[in-house]
């Protein structure tokens, strides 16, 4: 039996009241959505303005340069001549080499700290240690790589430039230090950490049952690994690639640092070269008007390499997503 108390308090119309909360609910959504509508079109926004901007920039170099721009070995200032083929030449070499250090290292790291091979006590201190090299500034790995790398690594070198000096990417000169090899390094130890976490990331949302079903039919832990989990996988894994492979791709200080800023193309690897970034971090704080606009047109080159490696990555994403 309700008692005197509770009938004072109690509503006199429930209906209303839920009417209410209802109607609250419904414009707190409405405004969430727009909240997040307005982001999304306000990054949006913004990088088109950032392309526009650079592109308005550029336009002089454009019109004056032309395709031939991305032929060129060139760079002087002096005449106003201007290419990027060695800049571009230098992009693609050291963020390959990053890959093909980075890869297999991450992607084992994450093996490593999912498959159980080491106490939980073991795998927290590694891992922690991961995400923390990926809040190290770009600019302390350039310092440490021009103060520790070059001098530890500077006999290794010269080691594979007497041994192997006969194939052509281990030839030149004897190394001195700074060098393409050594930025793709350097560059390997920064995205190694983001292709080990997201792809430790795919593997911990993997069904449970692929791995016990595999176990079950008498597979090995590794036949388990590598012929179950990692195909079953991949497609995080590729995402994870092409993400540190833009991250390789427009990195800027490691690259200025420690690659020697030689405007020339150079079969080997042991020699010093250039990147885009490299090339606008040097020489962007004492150009002139003319040398600005070809700058900025380096920068839109760089830009097109990364939408393609996104494009590409898209592209082979959905084709693994449509066979799993």
């Amino acid at each position: 039996m309700t008692s005197g108390t509770d009938r004072d308090f109690a509503s006199p119309n429930p209906s209303l009241d839920i009417y209410k909360r209802a109607s609250t609910a419904r414009i707190l959504d409405l405004g969430f959505w727009g909240l997040t509508l307005c982001l999304a079109v306000g990054s949006g926004a913004t990088l088109l303005w950032i392309i526009l901007q650079t592109a308005i920039t550029a336009t002089p170099a454009m019109q004056t340069f032309g395709l031939g721009f991305l032929v060129s070995t060139t760079w002087d200032p002096v005449n106003d001549v201007y290419g990027v083929l060695p800049q571009i030449y230098g992009t693609l070499v050291t963020t390959i080499i990053a890959l093909v250090v980075a890869v297999p290292l991450g992607i084992g790291t994450a093996v490593f700290l999912t498959e159980d091979f080491v106490p939980q006590y073991i795998r927290t201190p590694i891992s922690f240690a991961i995400e923390l090299i990926v809040a190290i500034p770009s600019v302390v790995l350039g310092i440490w790589g021009i103060f520790v790398l070059v001098p530890a690594l500077r006999p290794v070198f010269r080691l594979i430039n007497n041994t192997l000096g006969w194939i052509p990417i281990f030839g030149g000169d004897a190394p001195r230090g700074n060098n393409v090899l050594l930025v793709g390094v350097v560059l390997a130890i920064m995205i190694t950490p983001i292709i080990a976490s997201l792809t430790r990331s795919t593997f911990d949302v993997l069904p449970s049952e692929l791995r016990q079903g595999s176990l079950a039919l008498g597979a090995t832990r590794w036949e388990t690994i590598l012929r179950v989990m990692i195909p079953a996988g991949l497609s995080g894994i590729i995402s994870s690639v092409m993400l540190a492979m833009g991250r390789a791709l427009g990195e800027t200080m490691v690259a200025a640092m420690l690659i020697g800023n030689a405007n020339r193309i150079n079969v080997s690897i042991l020699q010093p070269g250039s990147t885009i970034t490299s090339l606008i971090a040097s020489k962007f704080g004492e150009a002139g008007r003319d040398q600005v606009a070809a700058l900025m047109y380096a920068g839109v080159v760089l830009m097109i390499l990364s939408l393609l490696v996104n494009v590409f990555a898209e592209l082979i994403i959905r084709r693994y997503q449509n066979i799993e």
